[in-house]
């Protein structure tokens, strides 16, 4: 008797069907062919006015900022780009991976992180927004490349674009005649914010263009979808499926004009595609359960819940034409990542006939592994394999559970010029994800915990213990630290707590020999932290800290133990 496929199995045979693509100028030039005169961006002007521009023009301007970087001398080099999310941005990130190795660079980190990872990568040209390049431009002679060519997206872009244009138009055709292996690096990516523990992620196209099939293969995108650009494009998650995709799928694509704009722009532009986090899921809903407590007569109100399910379905149906109006008036689908969302919220979401698919990806696999599908879907699961990866559970435990292992065509070539840590996480081509979890007999995959350090905020944010400890043990004051996220009583949050022991006889000399007391020797550790925050990007500030009286326990190796008793916080000083 044939044994039933399970829901893994199954859901094989009801992919979407894809067009192949393995590199981005493949893809750039089939999507301007097929889509040409179509909306590739919704825009605004100095005025706030709205026009689209087609894909036609977005792979000209790719072809004329390109033909313009090869003219100055950057083919095969390094080029970083950083900036809030916009359609210079895109237009650069897409022009730098084709003519040579794009580094996408976060926009919130300190100055001279930028510059360490400009050092880092021997970038040796920046595009960006005037306020970032300006802040390193101040540090140039930090930069180990001197003759760095600064782009600016306010100023100098359309120059480079229209210098290109001039010369592509009188027969400099180099940019035509690129030829991408699609298995070499094009992509640089870095996975925290500091040099102290930072690891360059090496993609290829085929990698990322691999991811945009897969997605494609389980979720539908649809030539009349306009996704609605607000987390970082410096993030994988964000640049591949927030813009790859949908330039893939002949879509349209709008960026968020920043936070305190969310709502307006959602109404301005009316998407039917949101990319989001945990966090922002969470306020749209209680914006949503409250605005029904508000408006719903009487009888029909509960206070702090959800009363959608006691209403009667001819109010139902009003309510829900209501709320889809306040999100635009087309929006079909959320889709989050980074931090797993409260499942109750997904299917409260889903009672109002939209949907919430979440899904399970890292920087390494280009980002997705795991999704939930338009074909099945489980609220309080990762998701399913997405098509042509594997995922496994390494050494499980009784219930299951072990580290997260996956294979295929998204998982990173290795970490840049970092062998000792790609030989770590890639072994017998199974990248070690150091995520734990547990895959039900139907092939779900749900995460239970994390073997890394690292530290997930609610908003999605990734904060490396070892960022913040860098800058910490920098300083000569400070003998060792660790680095924790803690939630407090009040609410569900993650914040940063630093155990700090203190260097004494360092202390004792910058107080000028006398011997310090608790309160001094907590003032001049405040000051330390209050130094290290200036540094940081506001998510990652430390909010609290402990002063120890004794060294951290340590392992065979002298590394601090991230676990036993250097895990207790004493909460006093905090």
């Amino acid at each position: 008797m044939k044994q039933k496929q399970n829901i893994a199995e199954q859901l094989k045979n009801k992919y979407h069907k894809t067009e192949e693509v393995t590199n981005f100028k493949d893809m750039l030039y089939r999507s301007a062919d097929i889509y040409r005169s179509r909306t590739a961006f919704k825009r605004k002007d100095k005025d706030g006015n709205i026009y689209s521009t087609t894909y036609e023009t977005f792979k000209n301007d790719i072809l004329y900022l390109g033909t313009s970087l090869i003219e100055n001398g950057f083919l095969n080099k390094k080029i970083a780009v950083i900036g809030k999310n916009s359609y210079e941005w895109c237009v650069s990130y897409l022009a730098a991976s084709i003519v040579g190795i794009v580094v996408p660079i976060d926009k919130e980190l300190h100055t001279d992180d930028v510059i360490n990872f400009m050092n880092i990568s021997e970038s040796s040209c920046i595009l960006g927004d005037k306020k970032n390049l300006s802040e390193i431009q101040k540090k140039q002679d930090k930069l180990s490349i001197k003759n760095t060519k600064f782009i600016t997206f306010e100023k100098d872009f359309e120059t480079f674009k229209t210098n290109g244009e001039t010369l592509y138009k009188s027969g400099f055709d180099k940019f035509d005649k690129i030829e991408i292996d699609p298995d070499e690096l094009r992509i640089l990516l870095f996975t925290s914010g500091t040099t102290g523990n930072a690891k360059g992620v090496c993609l290829s196209q085929r990698n990322i263009c691999s991811n945009i099939l897969s997605i494609y293969g389980i979720v539908k995108v649809k030539r009349s979808d306009l996704f609605f650009s607000i987390l970082p494009l410096h993030h994988t998650y964000e640049c591949t499926i927030g813009f790859l995709l949908p330039i893939y799928s002949g879509a349209s694509i709008a960026h968020c004009e920043g936070l305190r704009y969310i709502s307006k722009n959602i109404l301005e532009f009316h998407p039917s595609v949101i990319l989001c986090v945990p966090l922002l899921l969470e306020n749209v809903h209680k914006k949503i359960i409250k605005n029904m407590n508000t408006s719903l007569p009487e009888k029909y109100k509960k206070e702090n819940e959800n009363p959608f399910y006691c209403l009667p379905f001819y109010i139902k149906k009003i309510v829900k034409n209501k709320v889809k109006n306040t999100l635009g008036g087309r929006l079909r689908v959320f889709i989050v990542g980074a931090a797993a969302p409260n499942p109750n919220i997904l299917s409260d979401f889903r009672a109002l006939k939209l949907n919430v698919l979440q899904g399970y990806g890292l920087t390494e696999c280009s980002p997705l592994v795991a999704g939930n599908t338009d074909f099945y879907q489980k609220d309080d699961a990762a998701g399913l394999p997405i098509p042509n990866v594997e995922y496994k559970i390494d050494n499980p435990n009784s219930e299951g559970v072990g580290e997260i292992l996956v294979k295929g065509p998204n998982v990173m070539l290795g970490y840049y010029n970092n062998d000792d840590e790609t030989k770590k996480a890639i072994k017998d081509d199974w990248f070690y994800t150091g995520d734990l979890g547990k895959i039900d007999d139907d092939g779900y995959l749900y995460i239970t915990g994390r073997c890394k350090s690292v530290i997930v905020t609610k908003n999605g944010k990734n904060i490396y213990p070892e960022e913040v400890e860098y800058y910490l043990n920098d300083n000569p004051l400070i003998s060792e630290s660790l680095v924790l996220g803690i939630q407090k009583d009040e609410d569900d949050e993650t914040y940063i707590n630093a155990q700090i022991y203190p260097n004494i006889e360092a202390i004792t000399e910058y107080l000028k020999g006398s011997v310090p007391t608790k309160e001094e020797i907590w003032k001049v550790i405040s000051d330390v932290v209050s130094s290290v925050n200036k540094k940081l990007p506001n998510y990652k500030h430390i909010k609290g800290f402990n002063i120890r009286d004794k060294e951290f326990e340590k392992t065979t190796t002298q590394k601090v133990k991230r676990y036993g008793d250097n895990m207790n916080v004493n909460n006093d000083k905090s």
